[in-house]
């Protein structure tokens, strides 16, 4: 175990790519897929395996030894799911658009923060969030179960798909996504499922 708060993605040429936050190991899934299943880490060498989920000013920290502003967009995305820690993710959220008014903002999740919250979170998201991506991974609920294995059994199924079209209320951008591991009939009806949501649709590599 490590206390990575911060990886770095997709730099290029010169430029800063990507910058992740890794804020919590807790998730609502245990999808069969899932990197964190894999023993090497991201890339085969980052640890994200928390001792500790760290608090909001160490996360600001971080950030400020990082200098987010010369990234392209900053990611919540770890071994867990970051909106377990909602109103933590909305205060950084909110710090770095006070200090960074041009950075991106992007949410990596498995839609259920109204499903752990409660209630309907996705107005709070309004101008803090610019990037909603949702892991959409199956074009039913018993499949989606089978392979997410939630803790809301087929109800996270729905309650994601219920949080996708509340939040692209508020978010400009909302990418449903699955992984190029299912077959080709399969993602195309998860293709399906986000035209008719009003959603990208995305189809992601394993490792990202």
């Amino acid at each position: 175990m490590s206390d990575t708060i911060l990886y770095k993605y997709g730099a290029q040429d010169g430029h800063e790519g990507s910058l992740y936050l890794n804020i919590t190991n807790r998730c609502t899934n245990r999808c069969t897929f899932c990197i964190r299943n894999n023993p090497d880490g991201v890339g085969g060498g980052t640890d994200l395996w928390l001792t500790h989920e760290p608090s909001v000013s160490e996360i600001k920290a971080a950030l400020l030894r990082e200098k987010p502003g010369g990234y392209k967009e900053v990611v919540f995305c770890g071994y867990g799911e970051p909106l377990m820690r909602f109103d933590d993710v909305m205060a950084i959220c909110l710090w770095l658009k006070e200090n960074y008014k041009d950075i991106l903002i992007r949410i990596n999740t498995n839609g259920h923060a109204n499903l752990i919250i409660g209630y309907d979170v996705t107005p709070k998201m309004a101008g803090l969030v610019d990037v909603i991506s949702i892991s959409l991974n199956a074009s039913t609920a018993a499949a989606y179960d089978k392979i997410c294995l939630s803790d809301y059994g087929e109800d996270g199924f729905y309650g994601m798909l219920d949080f996708a079209a509340r939040a692209a209320k508020y978010v400009p951008e909302v990418v449903l996504s699955v992984v190029d591991l299912l077959p080709a009939d399969e993602i195309e009806a998860c293709r399906k499922i986000a035209q008719k949501a009003g959603c990208r649709f995305r189809v992601r590599d394993y490792t990202q």
